[in-house]
């Protein structure tokens, strides 16, 4: 039985995984986190009785609390990081669902869970089918020189670009930077119209209301192109298989793995 503390739990996503570790036979919700927000503690949304745990305003006194033996993040680009530090800090597994973590975090953070023996998953999308869509979009990478990623989201999403987005981005790097037909410094115009070089693949993020998170590759050749894109829906539903596999997973990991592609495909932890 692991037991499991829950950041983000009364969120969109947060709060579909908290009930989801509720129900599983192998996973114990042993504390949760929220924010305070209009100086009322969102835990009141969701109380005592319904959670089953206490909510607390920080991951730290939610760990002093109840000893847990992986922390899940769904919280806010801003926070992630001090609370992925935190839960490395005491040895413990993470599973990161939340946005705004860069690559060079990933560095820093992989040298001290290493370090530490412990494991971070960390996946911009914990939907299955985001996962196979990534790992198609790699597969193609490999064959096809150039692409362009878009990146949907809601009009309040505060940081760009999605962290979908970024990590295809950066896998589709891995396997080589995309092939430009003329060189950004050789473009006319404002030069931000070409959107972001993330690891060498240029990403546009869109940003209006009706979108939850949704995220396109386009390769192209002469005279033909492919498109591989995710939409989500309006549930967070999706989310919870597959960080509820990263839970599981995430004892027998050491150091960063990123992209729940990766756990599926691969024989990472």
């Amino acid at each position: 039985m692991l037991n499991v503390c829950v950041a983000g739990a009364t969120g969109w996503t947060g709060r579909a995984v908290a009930e989801g570790v509720r129900g599983a036979d192998d996973l114990r919700l042993v504390s949760a986190v929220a924010r305070r927000s209009a100086g009322r503690d969102l835990g009141e949304a969701w109380d005592g009785e319904q959670i089953g745990v206490p909510v607390y305003g920080s991951v730290a006194d939610a760990l002093d609390s109840a000893e847990a033996d992986v922390v899940v993040d769904y919280t806010a680009h801003d926070v992630v990081r001090a609370h992925v530090d935190e839960a490395v800090r005491r040895s413990l597994g993470v599973v990161v669902g939340s946005s705004g973590l860069s690559a060079a975090d990933f560095e820093e953070i992989d040298s001290r869970a290493t370090e530490a023996g412990v494991g971070v998953i960390a996946s911009g999308n914990f939907s299955v089918t985001a996962a196979m869509a990534q790992a198609a979009a790699v597969l193609v990478a490999e064959h096809l020189p150039s692409s362009e990623v878009i990146d949907y989201a809601g009009a309040g999403k505060a940081d760009v670009p999605s962290g979908t987005a970024q990590e295809l981005a950066e896998k589709l790097g891995g396997v080589r930077p995309t092939t430009l037909a003329r060189s950004l410094a050789d473009t006319s115009g404002p030069v931000e119209a070409r959107g972001a070089s993330i690891a060498g693949t240029q990403v546009h993020s869109v940003r209006l209301p009706s979108f939850v998170v949704s995220t396109e590759v386009v390769f192209g050749l002469p005279d033909e192109r492919l498109s591989i894109r995710h939409d989500a829906g309006s549930s967070a539903a999706p989310y919870v298989a597959g960080t509820l596999l990263a839970v599981r997973r995430v004892p027998q990991v050491r150091g960063v793995v990123r992209g729940l592609d990766t756990l599926l495909t691969s024989d990472a932890g």
